[in-house]
């Protein structure tokens, strides 16, 4: 064998598992340190020796490597990483654990810096790219244009006062300080923007919070700029870059007078040359400090502060003069305290200097009840589409009304007609002046407001809609509402089972009332509550059907207890009834009329029993359009089901008898088919007939109250007319038929629905018949005859001719009964189930100003 192929001798120890072991160990300062390893080359005898130690030392030295114990070693470990080659270095790679996740300071200081390098070139281009707003285009208003139902044009209105645009010489200095001082007082000094408001606004839009607007000068002018006032984030950071270009690139006095230029004051008058014109008649050069301190709290929300009204409950001339009054006062004062006015200045303006206005313009451009019509429509489209007051000045609507101009004239014509043959202010100042008239009509199919009726006219300088005031008592006419909760849910007599209108219940005058546990009503003099009638006559016990007849107070006060307040207050509410107008005493008085809904609730109300139980919604719109765009949300109301068709038939049954053997016989001479009830409330303040046919359901009241009065408290009608007392069935229930026979002149006669029998006889405790009975008895037929205890119906006016007495004259037809009481001892008198004198009375006892639409009334 050739010498070059011998193997060399392996050493002890050596070979393979040697070499492994060598290759475990590693480098650095941590492996010469070890006990056993060698720090020399491994050359010569010593090499060989080292190579002969056992394995045990082997892989102990191999540990010691590993684990790097020393400084060196750890240090040695943590360096032996691939270099991270990645820009930002996060998760941190020379870390361990959670701490791979803590942000170095150089990450932390270098994400901030670009941050805000971002955020300041965002700014710098948005600032730059956005324009400053123009005050001529901001401040131009269009019509709006009102359509009858036929589609014809009723009235084009706005738009001509919004265009005058004035020079910041034009607006006086008073005007120029009771702003600042009201609005911003640091106005000529900020930099256009608040950013603590800034923030909160900001946050409160990201977070879908309660938004909130610019709180300075600049800022409101901006905003003033964009016409939809969107209330978005995208928005607000728009406002906010021209709001801070604003800052620093225009003149104060620019601003300020694009402020006042395109600012809404109300009366549809966009800038100070507008409502100075619009409430003082001159010129905005010609202001006088009072008056530009009331333009500067009028500033503050037109809807609350405009002393002519504007939309709501909370809105009505009376309140908005008040707030407007206590913010002139406190604007004045806010001047001498931020040192624009002088306090002998100040002096000068006591409280009844507070500024007269002048008529307004709008309100002599619309003249009878066009006013009212506008008025009635502009509200149900503000707040079917959430639209502002100013949005709706700028115009540009084309809004599609029900209302029937032949309907509206007839309606018009049957109250002045009557007034003028009823009223006679210059005989009898003292009883036929403030007398108010209110109407309104409404179609049973739809729920559409055919006509209304709202007083004599805004270029009268009545602005009150009588058609949708609240505040007064209807009466009686709430009785129907009563007799359906006890036909739909029954009596506490009846064992659960609805009872007929053949039930019994005592009707004797001054009747004590018992309540649900059937122990006496208590009075206010811990004495047994009486309930009382118009008329002393001893009844004795009578059919329900017979007291509504004769509008008998002492049977319903008692029916309420027994069927629940609850159950009545539910089903009046199911027919249209808004709850807020309802009296929340659980009281006799509740049964008797001490509730206030407008004349359109009580006309679309009472539609739902003519429709046999089905209730529709009143609306004055069918369509509206903006920039040739139809805007959604105008169809017709839906339907709903607020009692059985049964129970509401049998309400129109018991209605119609009213008409044709009660109170309001008188209605018999539209010679169709039609039921209603009277109301007449206690003192004689108010006097309302509410009918229907199967085609209309119209309401009148009357009612006697000084429009121009701070409290708007309602008077007695005793002696108005030359008569005694006014009644339901008198002059409403006249002014009802005459408008119905004109509006239905062209229809085919229509019957009601035919009302089965239904029920159980459900006498009240003490009647002489059993109860309750377990089958259903026949109700009274509307021709039936009154009962013996009751007196005879005298006959209707004669035939042919003229009558013997005017229409609204106490002839011989009966009045009925009437006056609710309260817990007073039964003391209280009036007609026709009269609400006043009562517990349950309204505090306020006084009409009220027009209400939010599309929910009419109240």
């Amino acid at each position: 064998m050739s010498e070059h192929r011998r193997k060399p001798p392996q050493s002890e120890g050596g070979g393979r598992a040697s070499a492994r072991r060598a290759a475990q160990q590693r480098p650095g300062r941590g492996a010469g340190a070890g006990r056993d390893v060698p720090t020399a080359s491994p050359s010569g005898p010593h090499a060989e020796r080292s190579a002969q130690g056992t394995r045990a030392g082997a892989r102990r030295a191999a540990q010691r490597g590993s684990t790097g114990r020393g400084r060196g070693s750890a240090k040695a470990a943590r360096g032996s990483g691939r270099p991270d080659k990645r820009l930002i270095n996060y998760p941190r790679s020379d870390r361990s654990g959670w701490k791979r996740f803590v942000p170095s300071w150089k990450l932390v200081s270098g994400t901030c810096l670009g941050f805000f390098a971002i955020i300041t070139a965002g700014a710098g281009v948005g600032i730059a790219m956005v324009g400053t707003p123009d005050p001529n285009k901001a401040a131009q208003a269009q019509n709006n244009v009102f359509f009858w139902q036929d589609g014809t044009q009723m009235v084009a209105t706005g738009g001509s006062m919004n265009r005058q645009i004035v020079t910041i010489d034009k607006i006086p200095r008073s005007m120029r300080d009771a702003v600042i001082a009201a609005e911003n007082e640091s106005f000529e000094t900020d930099k256009g923007v608040d950013p603590m408001g800034i923030a909160r606004a900001v946050w409160n839009m990201a977070t879908g919070g309660s938004t909130q607007g610019g709180s300075t000068i600049t800022q409101q002018y901006v905003k003033n700029n964009f016409l939809d006032s969107d209330q978005t984030l995208k928005r607000k950071v728009t406002e906010l870059f021209i709001s801070i270009k604003l800052g620093v690139s225009e003149e104060k006095d620019k601003v300020l007078a694009g402020y006042l230029n395109t600012a809404y004051y109300g009366r549809d008058a966009y800038g100070i040359q507008a409502a100075a014109r619009a409430y003082f008649g001159k010129d905005s050069q010609d202001l006088t400090p009072s008056e530009c301190a009331f333009l500067a709290s009028v500033l503050k929300g037109p809807n609350l502060y405009n002393p002519d009204g504007g939309i709501g409950a909370a809105a009505t001339p009376v309140l908005n003069e008040d707030r407007a009054r206590k913010r002139w006062a406190w604007v004045l004062d806010r001047e001498v305290e931020v040192g624009r006015m002088s306090k002998e200045e100040r002096a000068k303006y006591k409280p009844t200097d507070f500024p007269a206005r002048v008529e307004s313009e709008q309100a002599r451009g619309m003249s009878g009840q066009i006013g009212y019509l506008v008025e009635t429509a502009k509200q149900y489209v503000m707040k079917t589409k959430n639209i502002t007051a100013e949005q709706m000045a700028l115009g540009g609507y084309q809004i599609h009304t029900t209302f029937q101009k032949p309907r509206v004239d007839a309606l018009v014509k049957a109250v002045e007609d009557t007034r003028n043959d009823f009223l006679d202010e210059k005989k009898r100042p003292e009883y036929d002046t403030f007398v108010q008239f209110g109407a309104a009509s409404v179609d049973v199919k739809s729920g559409a407001i055919v006509a209304l009726y709202g007083g004599p006219g805004w270029d009268q300088k009545h602005f009150t809609n009588n058609a949708n005031t609240i505040g007064v008592p209807v009466g009686s006419t709430w009785k129907p509402y009563v007799l359906a909760a006890a036909m739909q849910y029954g009596t506490q007599n009846s064992n659960g089972q609805g009872i007929s209108t053949d039930s019994k219940y005592m009707a004797d005058d001054l009747t004590v009332i018992k309540n649900r546990a059937g122990k006496p009503l208590m009075g206010p003099d811990s004495k047994p509550f009486r309930q009382k009638n118009e008329s002393p006559t001893a009844y004795g016990y009578v059919t329900l059907n017979e007291a509504m007849e004769k509008s008998i107070n002492v049977p319903f006060a008692q029916l309420v207890f027994d069927v629940g307040h609850a159950k009545v207050r539910e089903v009046a509410e199911s027919t249209g009834i808004l709850p807020d107008s309802m009296d929340k005493d659980n009281t006799a008085s509740f049964a008797l009329g001490t509730s206030t809904p407008s004349a359109i609730r009580m006309a679309d109300s009472y539609a739902t029993f003519a429709a046999s139980g089905t209730h529709r919604e009143p609306f004055s719109v069918t369509k509206v359009e903006k920039d040739g765009e139809a805007l959604s949300g105008f169809e017709a109301p839906k339907d709903m089901r607020a009692m059985d068709s049964d129970v509401a038939d049998n309400v129109t049954k018991v209605l119609e008898n009213v008409v044709q053997n009660g109170t309001g016989t008188k209605v018999k001479k539209l010679g169709r088919p039609a039921a209603g009830k009277t109301g007449t409330t206690d003192q004689n303040k108010s006097a309302w007939f509410v009918g229907y046919t199967p085609e209309l359901s119209t309401s009148v009241t009357l009612f006697r109250t000084d429009p121009n009065s701070a409290d708007k408290k309602l008077i007695s009608m005793n002696g108005v007319g030359g008569t005694d007392s006014i009644h339901g069935g008198d002059i409403p229930a006249v002014i009802w038929t005459e408008y119905m026979r004109e509006a239905l002149k062209d229809a085919p006669v229509k019957q009601f629905p035919e009302a089965e029998d239904i029920g159980v006889t459900a006498d009240s405790a003490g009647a002489p018949s059993p109860t309750p009975s377990a089958v259903p008895s026949p109700s009274a037929t509307p021709s039936m005859p009154p009962t013996s205890s009751a007196p005879p119906v005298s006959p209707t006016p004669s035939k042919g001719g003229k009558p013997t007495c005017k229409p609204w004259r106490l002839c011989p037809d009966p009045t009925g009964g009437t006056n609710q009481g309260g817990n007073n001892g039964g003391v209280s008198t009036g007609a026709d189930g009269g609400p006043s004198g009562s517990p349950s009375l309204t505090p306020s006892g006084r009409p009220s100003a027009p209400t939010g639409w599309p929910t009419f009334g109240q």
